[in-house]
């Protein structure tokens, strides 16, 4: 699992990467610095990204909290 002090000492590189937390959420740290909260999850069998927010704007705590709940979709519900 993912700690703050990891989240806050990461540094750009020249391509992005992720540090990955749980149940599919990760922090994605752009080459301008930029660190954005991702999840990524199936549906209709399909893998689909989600954003919910910017670090420091989102906490790791508030991360977490958004990956409990469902993603949103412009999707009907089956």
């Amino acid at each position: 699992m993912l700690q703050d002090v990891e989240v806050r000492k990461a540094k750009p590189r020249e391509t992005p990467y992720k540090l990955i937390d749980e149940k599919g959420s990760y922090l994605l740290v752009t080459s301008k610095g930029g660190k954005l909260w991702r999840l990524n999850y199936r549906y209709d069998g399909k893998q689909k990204t989600s954003s919910f927010g910017t670090y420091p704007e989102a906490s790791l705590k508030d991360a977490r909290s958004q990956v409990s709940k469902p993603p949103r979709t412009n999707f009907p519900v089956r």
